[in-house]
């Protein structure tokens, strides 16, 4: 499983969603990407990444957050 973090400048990185592989993470990080500024990233209203300045992935899990609490294999259709 590869977990998806969104960070805001001055907090710590939040678990938004989890996949079945990085392809898949990362083709949908690309379609949530609107613009990419200053160092940090605007994203897709609707997505899991939503309000986040920036992202970080990892196929393991950095924090104690509950990946059952997330979307898993988030989509566009699921707008």
């Amino acid at each position: 499983m590869y977990y998806l973090y969104g960070s805001r400048p001055g907090a710590p990185g939040r678990l938004v969603a989890t996949f079945d592989s990085e392809e898949q993470l990362l083709a949908y990080v690309r379609w949530a990407t609107l613009s990419e500024h200053d160092g940090g990233r605007r994203f897709e209203k609707g997505s899991s990444l939503a309000g986040y300045h920036d992202y970080r992935h990892s196929g393991e899990p950095l924090t104690d957050d509950d990946p059952a609490a997330v979307d898993h294999n988030p989509t566009p259709s699921m707008l």
